[in-house]
């Protein structure tokens, strides 16, 4: 999907393109009930980007960006980011700086992007020569870097999306490639020099003095930290996902045994039609992501029900790569974040409604900055469960059911005695709420396809 994403699906199999109801549109009508029609993003990114791609030479300002492919590994493509323009590139490639945009914004400056494709030996790249050099010094720039590069054919290809990655456009072979010098990222610099230093503790360094978790991710994809025998290059889908993890975890090995906060919180936060709820939960560590995709957006387009899924973790955290994949180690360490400015721990579920105007997947990042940027606002505080659940039905097309037999953490918290329980309700009480659980589930509540809750722990 990643190479046909979103768009493939639109014009191959979704019933709206076989009828020609899209050629009778053109976009101007939206007659496929969306808000944004996800032909004309892509049309209009094309159009601006044609006069970039149209040549075999192309010169701009890199923001500085790389990227590191993964098919094919160890033997992989790297190269530079390259747009066809000069001047302060910076937000095409930095993430963080991305909030408040529309889709239609960001993917009119990722498509700028054109990627050069150089293919080395990721567990050996000394012997590839110059173009390993200048993609790691790239990588390791502060800020953008002008870029010369010459490619064997004219670059063409499809917008490239993933739900793990930022869209990228056209690429091509490169023949080779000039930038002018820039000055590093002196935290990232400090990684790139002490070959003593384990890579994980080259990406907290850079971390904790306060270097954007793009730049980190960047360099560590290069294999600019770690001890010299043993640096790699890595795909950049895979060190984005490392750079979380690495995070959450440092952050987690202190959060785990603070002491509970004392209510129940929700942090709300709606952007790109996706409305995120950060639920925290007076308990011990816990951590779940629940996401709903509704029919129509990018990773439900041609179905008819809602789809849940979700990976969750308890005190003693996971053995197995998450379900949901890199979103999960993105939004855990968000969470993470603000535990450890409080020195305080929580069960903490995120539920996460996406609409059908989240057209196409962005990348990681989406889930990473809205779950920060939700727990930068004030939450809503309650006493019990049951009064934040009737928060959440204002919030969220899902009611309260729907999202507890989804849940691993929910279903948990209500089941699980604790001994607080025993100065409150009666056990009677506490058994016929752990019973409600049971009754018939709602008409049109959405249900987890997988055979029980606790293959996700």
């Amino acid at each position: 999907m990643a190479e046909e994403g979103f768009f493939g699906a639109i014009s191959t199999d979704l019933a709206t393109a076989k009828s020609g109801l899209c050629a009778i549109c053109k976009g101007a009508h939206l007659l496929c009930g969306k808000r944004v029609c996800p032909l004309m993003v892509k049309f209009y990114a094309r159009q601006k980007s044609m006069p970039l791609v149209d040549m075999r030479d192309l010169a701009g300002s890199s923001p500085p960006g790389v990227f590191v492919g993964r098919y094919g590994y160890p033997k992989v493509d790297i190269g530079p980011l390259v747009p066809g323009e000069f001047g302060d590139t910076t937000i095409m490639d930095r993430p963080e700086m991305w909030m408040g945009k529309s889709i239609p914004d960001i993917v009119d400056f990722r498509y700028k992007l054109v990627r050069g494709k150089y293919r080395i030996d990721a567990t050996d790249f000394a012997r590839s020569g110059r173009v390993v050099d200048d993609v790691q010094e790239l990588a390791l720039s502060a800020a953008p870097v002008d870029v010369e590069a010459r490619f064997r054919e004219r670059p063409r290809g499809k917008l490239v999306l993933d739900d793990e990655v930022q869209p990228f456009g056209p690429s091509a072979r490169l023949e080779g490639f000039r930038k002018s010098n820039g000055r590093w990222e002196r935290n990232l610099e400090r990684g790139y020099y002490d070959t003593d230093m384990r890579a994980a503790d080259a990406v907290l360094n850079a971390y904790r003095n306060g270097t954007y978790i793009s730049e980190i991710q960047k360099a560590f994809s290069v294999g600019t930290m770690g001890a010299g025998s043993r640096r790699r290059f890595v795909p950049t889908r895979w060190s984005i996902t490392a750079v979380d993890d690495i995070i959450g975890k440092d952050h987690l090995s202190r959060t785990r045994w603070y002491p509970p906060i004392d209510d129940f919180r929700v942090y709300h936060y709606e952007q790109l039609d996706n409305r995120w709820c950060v639920c925290l939960m007076p308990t011990t560590w816990r951590f779940e992501l629940i996401e709903a995709w509704y029919p129509e957006t990018s990773w439900n387009p041609l179905g008819r029900n809602v789809v849940v899924i979700h990976s969750s973790e308890f005190f003693n955290g996971r053995t197995e790569y998450a379900e949901i994949g890199g979103c999960y180690y993105a939004s855990r360490m968000a969470v993470n974040e603000l535990l450890e400015r409080e020195k305080r721990t929580a069960g903490a579920v995120i539920c996460r409604e996406a609409h059908p105007g989240y057209v196409m997947p962005v990348g990681v990042w989406n889930v990473r900055e809205n779950v920060r940027m939700a727990l930068t606002g004030e939450p809503r505080r309650f006493d019990t469960l049951d009064r934040m659940f009737e928060y959440l039905d204002t919030v969220f097309d899902i009611k309260k059911h729907g999202w507890i037999r989804n849940s691993d953490v929910f279903s948990d918290y209500m089941r699980q005695r604790r001994i607080e329980d025993y100065y409150g309700p009666s056990a009677s009480d506490l058994s016929k709420e752990a019973g409600d659980l049971e009754e018939p589930e709602p008409e049109g509540a959405p249900r987890d396809p997988r055979l029980s809750s606790g293959a996700s722990r």
